[in-house]
């Protein structure tokens, strides 16, 4: 290896110099028997976040709109207490909050299928804390849905 391989392979990351030496990584969720595109695949980070946002709006327009008259107090307040109900209501029922849906997604199990209203619960004060949502392993799923048991797909 001269220095510009050397160099290349520092500036690409260590995962396309494993790649370039020959290892195989496979794709996102195949470990988890998950398939690699459509139905079924892991949901990626751009859908993840647009459901999130989504899911935020909507809080915040019922804080704001039913409960309070100040977007301060509605921020501050009342649209995180009302995500949180959400989240854990419909994710522990249905599988999905209304921005996953409109974005295609849904919360699973791994062992059951079914997310169980504890399961939700868990997830979603993970999420909360944003420390473990930011954390991802290679199939592309938090460590909030990790300790939860969960992985989230496309519709």
């Amino acid at each position: 290896m001269d220095n510009r391989q050397a160099l290349g392979s520092w500036l690409s990351g260590p995962r396309a110099a494993a790649e370039e030496a020959g290892v195989d990584f496979g794709y996102r969720g195949e470990q988890l028997g998950l398939p690699e595109e459509g139905p079924g695949s892991i949901a990626r980070p751009g859908r993840r976040i647009g459901a999130l946002a989504v899911d935020w709006g909507l809080c915040l327009l019922i804080a704001y709109g039913l409960i309070t008259q100040s977007y301060n107090e509605a921020a501050q307040i009342w649209a995180p207490l009302i995500m949180f109900a959400l989240m854990v209501l419909t994710v522990g029922t249905v599988g999905f909050t209304p921005g996953k849906r409109l974005f295609g997604l849904r919360v699973l199990a791994l062992d059951t299928g079914r997310v169980s209203p504890w399961r939700a619960a868990l997830r979603t004060v993970l999420l909360f804390l944003a420390i473990p949502a930011l954390i991802w392993d290679r199939d592309g799923r938090g460590l909030h849905d990790r300790l939860a048991g969960t992985v989230e797909v496309r519709i």
